[in-house]
């Protein structure tokens, strides 16, 4: 997920390394991507010709490389932002990613996205009935549960209401 944050904030301009990190990092919530995952990505990218580096001078008279995206980098990155099953689904940050970036997907791309993220929820969400159900579960583990399946419920609402967003544009 880090190479489509990385690409993703490359949509707004050119950045250099820096401001690349401490972007990919706020997306993370985290204080900055690390160097180590972050200059080999933009190497990778360079390469597949996703991207293009430039040197220019810093604020201070220093060198600074600029990177940018390249029409051939905006394509996968859309490629990529819409492949999405059953193991994108189960994570909350690719399902966040990508609806972030609904701009750039199809009308039928966000369907799939919120239609396989629904589904996965609704399962759980049974699953987590079934669980509150049980007279196994005392107090705090009770207590779990029932937290958890009021985000999952709440999700399943903002979904909806999502896709008649979708509708309408």
């Amino acid at each position: 997920m880090n190479d489509l944050i990385i690409l993703a904030i490359l949509l707004d301009g050119p950045q250099h390394g820096y401001a690349l990190k401490k972007r990919a990092g706020m997306v993370l919530n985290q204080p900055e991507l690390h160097n180590n995952i972050v200059y080999p990505l933009l190497n990778r990218f360079i390469d597949n010709g996703w991207v293009n580096k430039k040197e220019m001078e810093g604020e201070r008279g220093q060198t600074r490389q600029v990177y940018s995206l390249t029409a051939a980098g905006r394509q996968e990155l859309i490629r990529r932002l819409s492949e999405f099953d059953d193991r994108q689904a189960h994570s909350e940050s690719e399902f966040l990613l990508r609806v972030s970036l609904f701009a750039l997907l199809s009308a039928a791309v966000k369907e799939h996205i919120l239609t396989t993220r629904a589904a996965l929820l609704e399962r759980r969400n049974r699953h987590l009935g079934r669980l509150q159900k049980s007279e196994e579960l005392p107090g705090f583990p009770a207590a779990v549960v029932s937290f958890n399946r009021s985000q999952v419920q709440a999700e399943l609402k903002w979904i909806k209401k999502l896709s008649r967003l979708r509708i309408r544009k």
